[in-house]
């Protein structure tokens, strides 16, 4: 794995360990179909969340959040779609948000963005 693999791996696991704190509960980590790929995908009380999971260690390029273009966006959804009707959910409450997560000398800051698309 390189730095940045490893890096978009721990932002994913303290994501994960923020929603669970949170009362969210995980049902899938890393869901993956032909459409696309889904970070996290969580219950919040009656809702499904797909959660996409953006870290950083700086600003340099801009905020974490401005990676989820148009194009980022549309496979989300796409595979999201997929996840529902695969599961047969597709009459289900969902939302997509969006989790930055910046990391700097070894502090972690998070910023959950709900209802992100």
């Amino acid at each position: 794995m390189n730095t940045k693999q490893i890096e978009g791996k721990s932002g994913e696991v303290e994501a994960t360990r923020y929603l669970k704190r949170n009362g969210y509960k995980i049902i899938c980590n890393n869901f993956r179909c032909q459409q696309g790929e889904i970070d996290i995908i969580a219950k919040d009380k009656d809702e499904i969340v797909f959660v996409e999971v953006k870290t950083r260690t700086s600003k340099n390029y801009g905020e974490a959040r401005e990676a989820v273009d148009k194009n980022k966006k549309k496979h989300i959804m796409d595979a999201a779609k997929y996840y529902l009707y695969k599961e047969n959910r597709e009459n289900s409450y969902v939302r997509i948000d969006v989790i930055e997560i910046y990391i700097k000398k070894n502090k972690i800051i998070l910023n959950h963005i709900k209802q992100a698309i």
